[in-house]
């Protein structure tokens, strides 16, 4: 005999399962596809092309020179396009492998954000008339990141990938580059990192940094530690506070964060872009989206955020450049 059926069905029928709102899908691989405004990104790193290799074919010319670097070479140099001079293509020398340190930093977020299924932009590089001829590149990340592990690995592959590009060409640049007897080396930088004075002193002994002229090449690879070593600063949104908050947690990452721009003003004695650095940082910087995941990472991006660490303190200047 059958039962009566009850007001949602059958007695002995089970209510429809509800779907958790906890349970996490891991999004699939984002698959490559031409950008609508591709074009915007090729003009940017066609710009960029232009103002790098015009600032290297000013430090080609000094070094050919024997001497320092002076920013009226750089003058001489934008004369020198503007009039269509040929011989600037000598900059490639620096150009080249600065482009590549660039490009290798950000196809390094790229392809992370492309396997953890984040839609991201194609790098934007920034085209500047001086220091270095570019102020970098970036990339702009369009979906939200679920995962510690996620945001540590879009935030640290930058920083690693670009390192890693940037080693062949300081170890050439430095092999090439020869001391300065009675200058000031090259007069455009002060600080010097410790990883490029480390090598430094196994080419040239305890030959100071002021005596030694440095090969564009070598300077391309510097210039590429110095945006590093920006980049990693444990901040905001920046590559070091990705890693800091995949590492520690969204609280530690304000504290870091709000610690920071109070080294930055210190630091701003001695080098008073950092103080630049610091307002900006406090009113547009320190905040970071919320990640819905409190798991902790594994042992082997511990590691990986330990080599990070030493990353940015092997590439990091308290006085950069000379402003």
């Amino acid at each position: 005999m059958s039962q009566p059926p009850g007001l949602l069905g059958p007695l002995d029928s089970r209510p429809p399962e509800l779907p958790n709102p906890w349970a996490y899908e891991y999004p699939q691989p984002v698959r490559w596809k031409l950008p609508a405004r591709w074009w915007l990104n090729l003009l940017l790193l066609f710009l960029t092309t232009v103002t790098t290799t015009v600032f290297g074919a000013a430090l080609v010319h000094s070094f050919a020179q024997g001497r320092s670097f002076d920013q009226r070479d750089l003058v001489v140099s934008f004369f020198q396009f503007l009039h269509g001079d040929r011989t600037l293509i000598r900059g490639l020398l620096f150009s080249v492998p600065l482009l590549l340190i660039l490009m290798a930093h950000e196809m390094g977020h790229y392809v992370a954000c492309m396997k953890r299924g984040v839609d991201a932009t194609l790098p934007f590089f920034m085209p500047s008339p001086t220091l270095f001829g570019t102020l970098g590149a970036f990339i702009r990340i369009k979906t939200p990141i679920y995962t510690r592990s996620d945001l540590f690995d879009i935030g640290s592959a930058g920083p690693i990938a670009g390192f890693v590009m940037l080693l062949p060409f300081l170890f050439v640049g430095l092999w090439l580059s020869h001391p300065l007897v009675g200058g000031d080396g090259q007069a455009i930088l002060i600080g010097t990192p410790l990883g490029l004075r480390a090598i430094e002193w196994f080419r040239f002994g305890v030959t100071g940094p002021e005596h030694i002229l440095l090969h564009p090449m070598a300077i391309s690879a510097l210039a590429g530690m110095l945006l590093t070593a920006l980049n990693l600063l444990p901040l905001g949104q920046l590559d070091g506070g990705h890693v800091v908050y995949a590492v520690f947690g969204e609280r530690t990452h304000k504290v870091i964060s709000t610690c920071m721009v109070g080294l930055l003003v210190v630091m701003g004695k001695f080098y008073f872009p950092w103080w630049l650095w610091a307002v900006a940082m406090f009113f547009l910087g320190r905040s970071h989206p919320l990640v819905y995941d409190n798991n902790p990472l594994n042992a082997t991006r511990r590691w990986i955020a330990a080599a990070t660490l030493l990353i940015f303190i092997l590439s990091a200047s308290l006085v950069p450049t000379r402003i």
